[in-house]
Formats: C-alpha cells, structure tokens, sequence
C-alpha cells in the first residue's frame, strides 16, 4: 500500500495538495478493499485498518466523511465486515471525485449500496440538494466530555427551508485550528469557545516556527487571538466567539474587531446558527447580477439604441440564427444600454454598481473599488491622469505595460525610469529592487526635485511571477517621501488577494500592514529604535542605500492604487478590470479621479463584463481560497513532472526561484535540494521577507536545449497539440496555471512535452552528423550565445529641464507630439550603415516613437530616448515576428538632428517644468 501524506509532511504539496489527494487516497483504500473482498487474506482488515488509522487524524479536517463514519469504518474492519467496508469506501470515493456529498445530503449514508446519489429522482431532495454547502470550524468543546457537543447543537437547528447546508468539523487546540484551515479550504465560519489549549496532540515543528513570530499567548483564553490570526491570514471567513465569562470586558477592545460577532455561552445557539447563514449570504449576494437576471425575464418594450437587447433581430433572422443557437437567449435578454429598471450607470452608479462595488472593495481589503470594462489598460490610465499634473515626475518600472508610458504622456507626466533586474539567460526582465527605487528618490532630494516626485508605478506580478514584497517597498520608499503615491499595477494578480500565502505581498496587502504600522506601539518603538542610527536621508550617507529604512509613524501617509485584470485570473470576461483604492487622501482628490474615469470610460459599458465582475468577486470570496491553492497545487506537481522526468527533462526543465530570482533578492534560503518540492515553512518565511517571491502558478519552461526559441514552440504547441500559451522569451515559454486548470491539463502538458522529447530523440538519432551538428549549434545559439538585455538609456538633452544633472526624468509628452509633424521625422533600417556611423560616430539617434517588440512586451525605445548600440543589438537579435513601433521596410522612426535642436532652443525662453508645476504641498491635493 503507498504511504499517506500526514499533515506533518515536509513539502509544498502537503500544504497545496492534501485536500487534492484526499480523492486518490480513498480511490486507493477502495481499490484495495475490493482486492481484499475479491482475494481475502488473513490479515486484509487488519491492513486496511491501520492504513485507515494513519488517515484519521487528517481526514478529521473535513465534515466529510466526518469522524462519525471514520469510526464506524473502524468498527466494521474491527468485525472483519470487508463488504461493507468495501461499500462505504467505495460512497466515500465517488462523493469526494464528484463533490456529490455538497450537492446531495444522502450521500453521508456511505453504508447504502448504491451507484450514484443523483439517481434520486425525490423532488424534495432535489430541492434540498440544490442549497450551496460548505462547513463550520468549531474550537473548542462545552463540555470536556463531548467533544461534538455543539456541531450536533447547531446542526438541530437546520431547516429544510435554510439558503444553504452546512456540516460542522470540531478541533480542541489553537494549532488543530490552524492546520484545519490550511487544509480544509471549505470552512466559510468558524465559531471559537473559550478555554481550549494552544498546542496539538500531533507534532507540528514548522506550525510552530511560524506562529512563534506572531506573538501568539501560549496560555489563557486563546479565543481572540486566534481570531486575530485567522483575520490576518483568511480575512474573507466568518469569526465568532462564544464567551463563557467577561465578555463585557472584552467586547469592546480592538482585539474584539477580528470577530464578526461575540456570544455569551450557549444561549443564543439559534442567534449564532442564523449569524453563519446571514454571514454566508452577505458574500453569495451580487447585487447586480441578481438585478440583470430578474431585468431579463420582464417582458421589457426596448426603444433605444440596442437591437440585439431581448434578440429579436437574432432569433427571428433567416441568416444569422446560428449566433443566437450558439450564444443562447439569455446573453440578448440581459443586454440593454438603460440605466433604470433595476439597472445602474457606470459612470455614475447609485444603485446595484454602487453596491457591487463595494463588496468588491471589502473582499480585496481596499477602501473603494471601481469596475472597468475597458481592461487594466484603461485602468492604468485612469489612475495616473486622477493623481498626476503637468511636471510631475512618475518613478516607473521601465519594463512595466505600455499603457503606464502612454498615461504619462496623457498627463504630461515626466517618467524618471528605473530598471528591473535582467535575466539574461533566459532573455528577460524581473522586479525593480528596492536599492534602485531608493537611490532615485535619494537623487532626485540631492537635486531637490523631492518635492516634484509624485507616484512610483510597479509591476506586481509581473508577467513571469515576481512578487515584489510591496510593504517593505512601500515602507522604505516613505521613510524618503513621507506622502508618496504608489500604483501597483496586479493586472496578473487578481487571485493573489484570496489566497493566505500569496495576499500579503499585494498592494492592499502591503497598504493594511502600514496602516497597522500607523498605530502600532511595537512598531514604534522600533522606529525609535531605528531612528537612534541617525541615517542622512539626503542622498550623502551610504548607509540609507543599503541598510532597511522605516518610516516615521507620525508623517507617512498611506496613499495607494492596485489596478488588477479581473479577467486574467478570476472567471470573468475579457477587459473585466478593477481599481482598487487604499488613500486617506481619496476625498481631496475623488473630483479629478472621477474626471479621468469620466474621460476613458466608455457611456456602453458591456452588461455582462460588469455581471461577471460581480459573480467573480463572489466566487473568490466564496471558494478563492480552494481554487488558487488548487492552482498552487497543480502548478509545483507541473514543476516536478517536468524536472523529474528522464525524457522530458533532456531537452526541457521548468524553473523555479533559484533560477528566476538571484540570491541577493531571496535571502531566506529558498533553494533547497529539490527546488520543485521546497519546504513548505522555508516558502512561508521567503513570503513573509524575501524581496522578491516567485508566482508558482507561473511556470517558466526552458524550451533552448529542445532546439526552438518561444516563438517556434508556442507554435508547434498551438498547431500540432491544440495547447495555447502566450508569453514567449528567447529560449522559454510560460504555462500560466489559474483557477480553471485541472489536473486533466497537467497530464495533457506533460504527455506533450514527453511525445515531443521522444520526436526529438528519435530524430536526432536516426539524423546525420550534420543535421546534429546543426542542432547542436542551435542549442548553443538559443541557451549560451544569448543577447544582452539594454536597460533605459537617458533622454536627449533637448527633453530635459537640466541636462547638467544626474537625474533621469524627460519630457516624454512633448517628444511623442513633436513626432506628429513627419518633417521632425526619419526612419533608419536596423541594418543601415548609416545607422552604425551614427551611432559611432554621432550626431546621436533619438527615438520618435514608442518601439514594443513582443516579447518582452514593454517598449525598448520611447519618445526622446536616446538609442544606443545595446538597443540596437538587441534589436537586430531578436527572433519575433510582432514590433510595435516598428516598420519592416522603414526602419526605426527617428527624430531628425535639427528637431531636438529647435526643442532646446525653444525652451531656453520658456520657464522650467520646476517653475511652472505647482509648488503646493502635494500631500494636501
């Protein structure tokens, strides 16, 4: 028989995956019972029975099968019933692959013969199945000596008439609680007692590491505190305290605020069971998505601008029916450019928006949410043309979405670049590190531009999964400029929000903790302590370079923007988008945010984009947690399929943070011995402090040694194996692993990539020496002789306030308006001599337009660049076929020598962008 995982594994996939598993180990049991049945043995039961044994203290995690039935199953094999066994175990398996036992409450009578639970054709029983199911944490007993007391309290007050069906699982100690909830991602509440002890009775050395840095109390009523802890890392599940004395005392204190609500023992059970359901209903409700299907079955006269609403012009068509038998009716009943009949505006919504929006702003931990329904891109631009004037200098990750270069041009923002760190092995770009965002900020106050500095825009993920740790970013950032606005653009981390791992290291993640950090007593004393180094924020002490910086409690101001792709990561439709807003100075500048959401938001936003927002939100709200450590989950079993296999792994490997990260940015340690399988308390702690973490639901594969570039293997994938990826490198592509992969598509993958190696094998065999040779040097060209990657190189002086000075900031708007007139214009072919010379030899080659090869998919040049020979390089080495910017049969588009001249001559007569930006104190705007 193979092992069980216990819940004291080492790994990833013990903390991912034991729920997962939870199919294949009673699929196991039951195979092995039916062996047993089919060719008995003296000791069949008792083999059966210590297996079971070692599943029971895990499996007491779920309602389901429940510890009730694990002991009944206990006493059978006692007996030596092996039929019955044999039929429970069989129930138990088919309810846990076909989630039957939500949907079906007799599927808890796992001892009636039976082949499937949905043959009940029982009206009743439909009706009850059809109730949403979920469970309850209970910690703590009422009595000593019954344990199950009050789960078998709240299940007698179930009725039939309930919106939904719970089943309650009961722990008797602070760590059992914990673990729990780490594997069992089907807890919606969880309902504490007063008096149960911290430790387990099993041995959890890396549960214990972790919470020892919480400053949890090992002894006294542990009730609060362990809500406490649940809220920061769950804060979407329900937390309810039962008191048994003082409750008076404590009911007010802020240590109270993590519970939902707080009881006096046991006299208001029914008060406490209609709490659970209530608090349930308050996140399955989506305002406008109900509103949308009860406005789709009036029989609405539709007299606007909308033929397809209702879709008479479809179905009553001789040659376009086909489009209403795909699509169905409901997507044209639903459809309607009205704002009134319980419908809402977008741009001003009063009414079921209004309201959707702000569940999405209590379920990503931010102040306001607003829906966007023309993607991030738009949001980006939203954001930066609400928070930025003329003359502003932006910090920006130059490798961040082209949008965010656009809105600066919109806003007249001037960008002051700063460069990620490359990867140039494998052909691309990762995070912008903390030292580099300092020594910026640092620089400009050395030049007193301090003042001027208005925002840092960053990726987070970015698209190959870096996680930026956004608090410390943000924290060190504002020990430099106290009121500094950040804008983390989590296009690809929608999810990120909803899982209690990866929920930290996003924007409103980061933007909680400094706001816990404003009123935090322990924090500051450990600014004083800080404080007492007497470190030169000016710009001349190298310690403020290099050293963790903190930020004065009592000056910095929490000004933060997430903009994230609904769409991307969460089931919703495409340019489904959301901006999330964490700023206390929101109120002195929601007139010009509306302005600008007035100014790219379009008057027909689509219906159903805004409905899916709603039910996305709902969704992750609900089971986000399940899903994304499901990804999770999938995402390192992909890793190790791929690297522990012998033929894959000849010609393809996934990578993981060891390779994707350097050392000097993962300073926990994470790259132990199997890199596919790291511990999962070291993955925890590079969480919880390395600067960067790497996305494990985005899986890099090195595709070089296989003999084709990303390009060339994104589309032998597309044509010949109907697999669709999108990201490409030189010599990599990326599998993205989300909420609707399955363990199906993992198998699908590495078949592929197994059918392909042994292609390769076998060709490469039966080939010549030269057609080897020729192979060989392909390898060498796409893994070893790899371009270097340019970082920005600097504006041309004529786009500068200050061409004298060391800082990097332009006039990025006025560069991209003067290409408009084509007498500023010329266009170079990469291949020119002419542009060798120059480059040479001068006069220098200043870029007109924004230049996007795709990948990396940011732009290479930008509007009064000045391009130099890496660019250039790299440029010429690049194996793509898609160059924004780029014209095949011109060339680059080039700002003539005489243009940048006319430029510095104009603006030797204008006042400086120093002048003419407003000198008031930014904080108060």
């Amino acid at each position: 028989m193979e092992p069980i995982v216990s819940v004291t594994g080492d790994t990833l996939s013990d903390l991912f995956g034991y729920g997962a598993r939870r199919e294949d180990y009673w699929r196991s049991i039951q195979r092995a019972a039916d062996t047993a049945l089919r060719h008995p043995k003296e000791d069949s039961a008792e083999r059966l029975l210590q297996w079971l044994r070692t599943l029971i203290p895990v499996e007491s995690y779920w309602g389901f099968p429940g510890t009730r039935v694990l002991q009944q199953l206990v006493e059978v094999l006692e007996e030596g019933d092996l039929e019955a066994f044999d039929v429970a175990a069989r129930n138990i398996s088919a309810a846990l692959h076909t989630k039957s036992y939500r949907r079906h409450p007799a599927a808890a009578d796992v001892f009636e013969p039976r082949h499937t639970v949905a043959d009940d054709d029982d009206d009743e029983e439909e009706e009850v199945s059809s109730r949403p199911y979920f469970e309850v944490l209970i910690v703590g007993g009422l009595d000593p000596d019954d344990h199950n007391g009050l789960a078998r309290a709240l299940q007698g007050l179930r009725d039939p008439s309930d919106d939904f069906r719970y089943e309650c699982v009961t722990v008797e100690s602070f760590q059992d609680a914990v673990v729990a909830l780490a594997l069992n991602q089907e807890f919606q509440a969880m309902v504490a007692l007063d008096g149960f002890p911290y430790h387990s009775t099993s041995e959890l050395p890396h549960l214990e590491h972790f919470l020892s840095g919480r400053g949890v109390p090992r002894t006294g009523d542990l009730g609060l505190p362990l809500l406490n802890v649940v809220q920061d890392f769950l804060p979407h599940l329900d937390r309810y305290l039962l008191a048994d004395r003082g409750w008076e005392l404590i009911a007010g204190t802020s240590e109270a605020a993590a519970a939902r609500r707080i009881f006096f023992g046991i006299e208001e059970l029914r008060e406490l069971h209609l709490s659970i359901l209530d608090g349930v209903r308050e996140r399955f409700h989506t305002p406008f998505f109900d509103n949308l299907k009860s406005y789709a079955q009036r029989p609405m006269g539709t007299y606007h601008a909308l033929p397809i609403a209702r879709g008479k012009s479809i179905m009553n068509s001789n040659w376009i029916r086909d489009m209403g038998e795909f699509y169905g009716r409901n997507i044209f009943l639903a459809e309607s450019s009205a704002t009134t009949g319980g419908l809402d505006s977008l741009l001003e919504p009063t009414g079921n928006i209004k309201k959707a929006q702000e569940l999405a702003a209590r379920a990503f931990g931010a102040d306001h949410a607003y829906y966007a329904t023309n993607g991030t891109s738009t949001s980006n631009k939203i954001v930066v043309q609400a928070l930025c004037r003329p003359g502003d200098i932006v910090l920006i990750d130059r490798d961040c979405h082209k949008s965010h270069h656009y809105a600066c041009v919109l806003a007249g923002a001037q960008p002051y670049y700063v460069d990620a760190f490359r990867l140039t092995e494998y052909s691309m770009y990762g995070g912008v590190p903390i030292d580099r965002i300092k020594a910026a900020l640092l620089e400009l106050k050395s030049e007193g531009l301090l003042d001027r500095v208005r925002m840092l825009i960053l990726t987070n993920a970015t698209f190959d999964g870096h996680m930026a740790h956004t608090l410390r970013t943000m924290s060190e950032c504002l020990a430099i400029k106290p009121d500094l606005v950040f804008l983390w653009d989590e296009a690809w981390s929608a999810a990120a929000s909803f899982s209690p791992y990866l929920r930290r290291r996003t924007a409103m993640g980061g933007a909680a903790a400094l706001r816990r950090m404003q009123s935090s007593e322990t924090y500051r004393s450990r600014y004083d302590t800080f404080a007492e180094q007497g470190i030169a924020l000016d710009g001349s002490d190298p310690r403020a370079f290099t050293e963790e910086l903190l930020p004065n409690p009592d000056e910095f101001h929490v000004r933060v923007y997430q903009t994230t792709s609904v769409h991307k990561s969460m089931s919703a439709l495409r340019q489904a988008s959301m901006i999330l807003v964490a700023d206390q100075h929101f109120g002195d500048v929601k007139e010009p945010f509306k302005e600008a959401f007035y100014t790219h938001t379009s008057t027909s936003p689509n219906q159903q984009i805004i409905a899916t927002l709603d039910v996305a939100r709902r969704q992750m709200e609900l089971e986000g947690f399940e899903l994304v450590s499901r990804a999770l989950q999938l995402a390192v079993e992909l890793r190790q399929l791929i690297n522990e296999n012998p033929t894959i792994s000849r010609y393809f490997r996934a990578l993981g943070a060891k390779e994707m990260i350097p050392p000097q940015y993962r300073k926990s340690g994470q790259e132990p011995g199997r890199e596919d399988q790291p511990a999962w308390a070291v993955t925890l702690a590079a969480i919880e402090s390395d600067e960067f973490f790497l996305d494990l639901t985005r899986v890099t594969v090195m595709c070089g040694r296989a003999g084709m570039n990303g390009a060339e293997f994104k589309a032998l994938l597309a044509s010949d194996y109907e697999i669709q990826i999108n990201k490409t490198s030189r010599n990599s592509v990326l599998f993205q692993i989300n909420i609707n992969n399955t363990r199906g598509d993992v198998a699908q993958v590495i078949k592929v990539l197994a059918d392909i190696s042994r292609k390769l094998d076998d060709h490469l065999r039966s080939c010549s020496e030269e057609e080897r040779a020729e192979f060989a040097a392909r390898v060498v060209e796409l893994v070893d002789d790899v371009p270097e990657l340019p970082n920005f190189s600097r504006f041309h002086d004529a786009f500068r306030d200050d061409p004298a000075s060391p800082t990097r900031h332009g006039h990025m708007r006025e560069a991209f308006y003067l290409a408009y007139d084509p007498d500023n214009c010329e266009h170079l072919r990469l291949d020119s001599p002419e542009l060798d010379e120059r480059l040479a030899n001068g006069p220098e080659v200043v870029g007109a337009n924004f230049v996007i090869p795709y990948p990396p998919g940011f732009p290479v040049i930008v509007p009064g660049q000045v391009v130099t020979s890496e660019i250039v390089d790299f440029m010429r080495r690049l194996d793509v076929s898609e160059i924004h910017g780029y014209d095949a049969h011109r060339g680059l588009k080039l700002f003539t020598t005489e243009a940048p001249a006319r430029v510095a001559a104009d603006r030797e007569h204008r006042p400086s962008a120093a002048t003419a930006a407003p000198t008031e104190d930014q904080t108060d705007t």
